[in-house]
Parts: C-alpha cells; structure tokens; sequence
C-alpha cells in the first residue's frame, strides 16, 4: 500500500499519522555538572618518604660542607614525592616556610631527608620535610634542618584540584594536623603582605 502525500501530485511517499514518532528533544551531558565523588582520606604513613644520599665534592662549599642551595633542592624533591603518594596528582610548590641551617653536613656524610604530609586544606598540602646527617664512621646521627613545604595539586591544565584530607592518627600527627591550621593562617599573611609591598607598585 502506497501513502501519498497530502499534496497528491508529487508522488513522494510520506508515513501515515499512525506511524509518526514524537522525538523528545535530546539533552546534552554537561561534564562540568558531574557531582564530584567525596574523597577518601589517606593516613599519613601512605605519604612518608625517606631519601639518603652521600654528601660529594661537587655538593659542597669551600670549608667542605654540602651547599645550602642543595640542602634547599633535596628539601623540595622529598617533600614532592610524598605530596605526589598522597595526591597521585601533578604538583606545584608555591611556599617554603623559614629554613635554619642548625650543624653542617661534610663531604663524605649521608644526608637523610623524611617527608611527610601533615594536612590538606582542599587543593593544598602542607608537608613536613626534616633533614638529617649521618656519619657512616661514627655512628653519629642528628638533625640539622626542618622545613614546611606547601604544594598545589593540579591537573593537566594547570588548574588546581582537590586532594583527600589527611588522617592523623599519633598524638604527634594529630598535634601537627592542628598546628597546620595556624601556620597556613600565619604563612598566608606573610605573603599577603610581601605581594603588597613587592608586586603591587
């Protein structure tokens, strides 16, 4: 059987009433609107690292002790690695807190270097990155730095995004988690105030 159409001369077959579909207009996914999956905080043990090197000539000054521009270089890739275990992200730093350096490191003594990330305020993780010397010979073994490193995680963009929060479980851990609060405050309000004086004339 033939339908023609309500014209009647031009021959073209059109579907009768009964076999037309009333399409529903279609909607487009947005991707931005996706509700963002809460996520699972990690403790701080998944983020601790240990890095151990041995001081070398080419690493230190004139009287034989190691640079502090390479003290400041291993105080970073520590305290990277563990904002990447933490994040498995892509990061930025974007601050270091007050570096002291209290005893010198010599040629031919290890550097030890512990990392941890002490709390996450979003996109941002605050880490604790301690350094050591070792004497191989000795035995002797002490601290000689410590520094708050602040890292920005970010995706392949360069935009920052959100981080699990830390789980501080120790008395020392949950003491550092509550102090992070204060120190962020306090580091926020130097900058402030450095970008107004150095940025803004």
């Amino acid at each position: 059987m033939e339908f023609r159409s309500a014209k009647g001369d031009s021959g073209a077959a059109s579907m009768p009433p009964a076999a037309r579909v009333t399409r529903k207009p279609h909607k487009m996914k947005n991707p931005n609107r996706k509700e963002a999956k809460k996520l699972r905080g990690k403790t701080v043990d998944a983020s601790r690292v240990e890095m151990v090197e041995v001081v070398l000539p080419n690493d230190a000054n004139p009287l034989g002790n190691i640079l502090g521009g390479k003290v400041m270089h291993l105080i970073d890739i520590a305290g990277a690695i563990a904002a990447h275990r933490h994040s498995r992200s892509l990061l930025v730093t974007v601050s270091v807190d007050n570096l002291d350096f209290v005893h010198p490191i010599r040629v031919g003594q290890l550097i030890i270097l512990r990392a941890h990330v002490t709390r996450v305020f979003n996109t941002s993780m605050e880490v604790a990155v301690r350094v050591f010397l070792e004497d191989y010979l000795t035995g002797e073994h002490r601290q000689t730095s410590s520094a708050f490193v602040t890292y920005v995680a970010v995706d392949e963009h360069s935009r920052p995004h959100p981080v699990p929060p830390v789980i501080p479980r120790t008395l020392e851990e949950k003491h550092e988690y509550r102090e992070a609060l204060a120190r962020r405050r306090h580091r926020l309000s130097l900058a402030a105030s450095a970008h107004r004086r150095y940025f803004e004339k």
